[in-house]
């Protein structure tokens, strides 16, 4: 099916903003293709996003976990999910597709389109994983990935798993790092009780200097209450 002079306009507006020309508009097209949109012409051949959507949510868990691992060394796995599933949550995304205004180039049935479909967080970040699926598909894996760090993950690092998570870690390894040559450390300085009931006593040092101490009931605990005591003495917070 052939693209209108309209349609076509549209899409090249959109290619701009995103910094990325298709080789294949079609493809793109297609990501902004919602379901209630093809369902209404499907005696013309029109197909839906939602396969590409399949394929862009499974690249932005790689992108983003990719970052994350490389970004946060000294981060368990269960932070790093925590941190991950923060930035690729339907909320992220579907608020970073406002910010783009995303609904404006999305094809909506008329039905979706008069209930508010373009402002919907639900529509916006099904069709920002759609349009980053096509882009695999047109292109490679570092084109996606310079605009997923582009539109999402550069606009938000600093603050997704601060605002839904109290991973004193994680918000501490991200404060450090606004400071240059900044290593951080665990230490356990004591253990009491028995196997089955031990207290534990961290140490955490910043570049060899004790900042913070904590103790819990697993190290990972103890770990986290000595990264709070370092935020609330040397970085001044109050959360």
């Amino acid at each position: 099916m052939s693209l209108s002079n309209e349609r076509l306009e549209i899409l090249q507006k959109f290619e701009q903003l995103i910094d990325y020309k298709y080789k294949n508009i079609s493809l793109l097209d297609l990501a902004l293709t919602h379901s209630s949109y093809a369902n209404e012409h499907r005696d013309k051949g029109v197909k839906d996003n939602e396969r590409l959507e399949f394929l862009g949510d499974a690249i932005l868990d790689l992108i983003v976990s990719e970052y994350l691992f490389n970004k946060y060394p000294e981060s368990q796995e269960g932070d790093l999910s925590k941190f991950r599933a923060s930035i690729v949550c339907e909320e992220s995304l579907g608020k970073t597709g406002k910010k783009m205004n995303l609904g404006d180039y999305i094809l909506l049935g008329h039905g979706e389109e008069l209930g508010g479909g373009k402002e919907r967080e639900s529509i916006l970040a099904d069709a920002l994983e759609a349009v980053t699926g096509a882009m695999l598909l047109d292109s490679s894996y570092e084109d996606v990935k310079k605009f997923i760090t582009k539109m999402l993950i550069e606009p938000i690092k600093n603050t997704a798993a601060i605002k839904l998570y109290k991973d004193y870690k994680t918000i501490l390894q991200v404060e450090s790092q606004k400071l240059h040559d900044v290593a951080i450390s665990y230490e356990v300085v004591n253990e009491v009780g028995p196997d089955h009931d031990k207290e534990f006593t961290v140490e955490l040092k910043q570049n060899g200097q004790a900042f913070g101490r904590g103790v819990g009931r697993t190290k990972r605990d103890a770990e986290q209450m000595a990264a709070h005591q370092a935020l609330i003495n040397h970085y001044h917070y109050k959360q």
